[in-house]
């Protein structure tokens, strides 16, 4: 007989286990974000692994071959691909189920993805993403929601505000840019904006090794350059490196560049709104390297330091990111269907938890504030940070509809009430809360009209104890308690 081989109980590079106390810590942590995501009006969903190689696309930084940094293999009809992010399929999803869906559509995702690209140091190939997305909204409260998402959800992890920093930037400044330097060429484009995404990571001599022929690591591999002129270069690197958002508005006239400083603009006097308006900050470093990116990006960055394997301390930098892809959809619709989200990197994010022993929980359909005015954000956000501050779900419609649009859109969420704030509420002091749950359940039970008139007659006596009224007007200060014995 011959003998048998004796196999080496490792595991494939980039591939690691886990136990214990890391995977305690991250079922914690992910029902913290997911608890999050829910009190903003985010559902859950869930992709399968795999999907069609061709409907999640090609959007990777890495270069050279068809679909590379993806594994897959061909099946009996399709080439089919371990998905690589939750964001693609999200597109796959949304354009094959459009019309059950709410308008704007929220979800999260849990899950693990793949990436067939080269490992390191806390960069594995196989990793777990929680997202949070909205499909369907072009307006810019959806970014600046997504920044104070992730400022929340981070701190609600166990992070003091001095420990993180959401960076934000535009994918339009560079592009702008990079029309200015007459720059046309699609593959080059591509190749300065990833070279730009790895400043933090190489610094401003590896960003412009990277802009000219390329670069080396310390591994010895070579990384072809964008091979620009050095005054193409030395412009980019100019942008980069200046952080005063005044100063970044003077750099071009360009009507791209102006078009990416009014959206951030806009954005800024939403998150300003928010209780994290000094965890949101403009960074034009910020590029993001993945290609489906059209508008706002952001990147959430902690400033303390963990130590690595070698038990050297070092600076942790990235957890979490993500912006607006408005054209990723439209493979499948082909139109324009806007959308933006936020992706936590939850095993970097375990590591750096881990290190600082903090934790914490808890879980429903959101309120909906409707939207008379969006001149009276300031107005709406009083009382969402009033419901959130009880950890009552809640959010203020985001999309761009009718007053009726917006009860159809709460209709579909389950939402248990909507919030009717409208100038006679505001110049009161009161809030009407119409009672959609027990709206629903009255439904539900009353079969004949006779009821309906019956209901009405009975609430018109004032027996409102016994069969409860669809609708109040009470003042601002009980807005929580009214809330509270409705859910």
């Amino acid at each position: 007989m011959s003998k048998q081989k004796k196999l080496k109980p490792e595991l494939a590079t980039g591939f690691r286990d886990r136990k214990g106390n890391e995977l305690i810590l991250k079922d914690r942590l992910i029902e913290i974000i997911k608890r999050n995501f829910q009190l903003y009006g985010f559902e859950p969903l869930e992709t399968p692994g795999f999907e069609i190689s061709e409907n999640i696309g090609k959007f990777l930084p890495d270069e050279d071959r068809p679909m590379s940094g993806v594994f897959g293999f061909k099946d009996e009809n399709d080439w089919i691909s371990l998905r690589y992010d939750l964001t693609a399929p999200l597109a796959r999803y949304v354009s094959e189920n459009f019309d059950n869906l709410s308008k704007p559509f929220k979800r999260y995702q849990v899950g693990t993805v793949w990436r067939n690209e080269k490992s390191g140091p806390g960069r594995y190939r196989e990793f777990t993403q929680i997202d949070a997305d909205t499909v369907g909204a072009k307006n810019f409260s959806a970014d600046a929601d997504m920044c104070v998402l992730l400022a929340d959800t981070l701190s609600k992890c166990g992070l003091n505000k001095n420990e993180y920093l959401i960076r934000i930037s535009n994918r339009k400044l560079i592009q702008g840019l990079l029309e200015d330097l007459k720059i046309t060429n699609v593959s080059k484009k591509l190749t300065v904006i990833r070279a730009a995404d790895k400043m933090d990571r190489v610094g401003i001599a590896g960003v412009k090794a990277l802009l000219s022929k390329g670069r080396k690591d310390k591994s010895g591999d070579f990384t072809k350059g964008a091979d620009l002129k050095e005054d193409q270069s030395e412009k980019i690197i100019n942008f980069l490196t200046t952080d005063n958002f005044s100063k970044i508005v003077s750099l071009s006239s360009n009507s791209t560049f102006k078009e990416g400083i009014d959206e951030l603009n806009k954005i800024f006097v939403l998150t300003k709104l928010s209780q994290f308006s000094d965890r949101i900050m403009f960074s034009p470093s910020i590029v993001r390297g993945i290609e489906y990116y059209t508008g706002a990006i952001f990147e959430a960055n902690l400033f303390f330091k963990v130590k690595n394997k070698k038990g050297e301390e070092v600076e942790f930098g990235s957890v979490g990111g993500g912006g607006r892809y408005d054209d990723l959809i439209a493979r499948f619709t082909q139109s324009t269907y806007p959308a933006t989200g936020i992706s936590i990197g939850l095993d970097r994010l375990i590591y750096a938890i881990d290190q600082k022993k903090k934790e914490k929980i808890k879980e429903d359909n959101p309120v909906v504030i409707c939207v008379f005015d969006k001149k009276q954000m300031a107005q709406y956000n009083k009382l969402l940070l009033l419901l959130r501050s009880s950890n009552i779900n809640s959010e203020i419609y985001c999309g761009d509809g009718s007053l009726k649009a917006q009860m159809k859109y709460a209709d579909k969420r389950n939402a248990p009430a909507v919030i009717l704030y409208g100038d006679n509420e505001i110049k009161s002091g009161t809030v009407t809360i119409k009672n959609l749950k027990l709206g629903k359940e009255a439904s539900a039970k009353i079969i004949k009209r006779e009821d309906w008139t019956n209901i009405n007659k009975a609430q018109e006596l004032g027996q409102k104890e016994r069969l409860g009224s669809f609708q109040i007007t009470t003042k601002i200060e009980n807005l929580v308690n009214e809330i509270k014995k409705l859910l």
